[in-house]
């Protein structure tokens, strides 16, 4: 649902204005220094992007599911460092207070977020809960008006940097899988540590590590919603959203990485003429466009599909595999595109982008997770005698 069409056009034109103007000057400083520069960061903040879907009643743009996905396939043609670091707040660590936040845990934490002084992240993976994401042991022990956490969670995005952490506990030691599953909004402080970030592969600037609970002490105001056992729900309302909002973050690399390779066939020429005009590298160019084109399309489906109340669970994880996968295989082609020079870092930032989006179909649910979700349901849209 697109509220102001004008508004919106005016923030997507001022977005890829930016993208092109700071993003891709600043993306060699970025991988270098391993960080977004905190003067970047703050521009980034005044231009509102960690407040994309944050209500405007708490300081956000409140932008609408299909508002969202439009703005992330324009932020994300550059970097992934860039989108990282303000996506957990208008992402994943804000969706959960947005979504089931007593009105007091709003006011008190999404202006915070909306604005960028303080940095969210989800800490929902830990060593034996990843793909099996309800086999979550770190723990949460009622005592008096507050709530004791103990346990590790892994590779959680801008951990290292975060301020407000939405952490996933078991309140029910007794429970199993999703059952007895609580979520919290905590503050960093005494019993909450981070790890350094880890080395990756690529992502250079978005820091990733561990997060630490030893006896860490947290207000009982602070469980979200104020029920317990209901956490496990609550990630998954975060997770449908963040997974349209994901496929739109793979699909802004794959358009930028198309763009690069296009640029170069048509200036690269061999045996007389620019290897656009070779056939077989037209082919991989307009397999790109192609692809790039179904996902978008599917993504602006789905996210009209949410808007509109519906239940979007199957096209969630739809949206999220089909666009993955795309935006790896366009990088392969686009490498090959460029040849030697695709390979060689001082040449072209395709190198980087190739690297960078190889994690897209590992977080947020691997291919493979999701491929199973979708045919379990299909089977049971088959047996309600749902009518497609």
């Amino acid at each position: 649902m697109i509220r102001d069409a004008k508004a919106l056009d005016a923030l997507l034109t001022e977005t890829r204005a930016w993208v092109r103007s700071t993003a891709h000057p600043a993306e060699d400083r970025v991988a270098a220094e391993d960080a977004v520069p905190d003067e970047i960061v703050a521009e980034m903040a005044a231009r509102g992007f960690f407040g994309w879907s944050i209500p405007e009643a708490y300081g956000g743009l409140g932008l609408t599911t299909e508002e969202l996905v439009l703005g992330a396939m324009e932020l994300s043609q550059c970097a992934v460092a860039f989108r990282a670091r303000v996506g957990t707040n208008t992402g994943i660590g804000s969706e959960a207070l947005v979504a089931d936040g007593t009105e007091e845990q709003k006011r008190r934490y999404l202006p915070e977020l909306a604005s960028g002084r303080v940095t969210g992240s989800l800490a929902l993976t830990e060593p034996d809960a990843g793909s099996e994401a309800s086999n979550i042991q770190t723990s949460a022990r009622r005592d008096g008006d507050s709530y004791v956490l103990n346990g590790r969670k892994c590779y959680i995005t801008n951990a290292p940097i975060a301020g407000l952490f939405t952490v996933l506990a078991r309140t029910d030691p007794d429970s199993r899988g999703a059952r007895g599953i609580s979520a919290f909004v905590v503050e960093r402080g005494p019993g909450l540590t981070t790890g350094a970030p880890y080395r990756k592969m690529g992502q250079a600037g978005s820091p990733v590590g561990d997060v630490f609970f030893d006896d860490c002490r947290v207000p009982a105001a602070n469980l979200i919603g104020g029920v317990e056992g209901v956490g496990f729900k609550t990630a998954m309302k975060v997770l449908n959203k963040q997974r349209i909002h994901l496929a739109a973050l793979c699909t802004g690399p794959a358009i930028r990485m198309l763009d690069l390779a296009l640029e170069h066939a048509m200036t690269r020429r061999q045996f007389g003429q620019p290897i656009v005009d070779h056939q077989l590298v037209a082919a991989m160019l307009a397999d790109c466009r192609v692809e790039i084109e179904a996902a978008r399309a599917l993504i602006l489906d789905t996210a009209r599909a949410r808007d509109r109340g519906e239940d979007i669970a199957l096209k969630a994880s739809a949206c999220k595999l089909f666009a993955s996968e795309m935006c790896g295989r366009v990088a392969d082609r686009c490498v090959q595109i460029f040849g030697g020079a695709g390979f060689v870092a001082d040449h072209s930032p395709i190198e980087r982008y190739y690297r960078d989006v190889r994690l897209f179909r590992l977080y947020e649910g691997t291919t493979q997770i999701h491929q199973i979700n979708i045919a379990k349901q299909m089977k049971r849209e088959h047996e309600a005698g749902w009518d497609r």
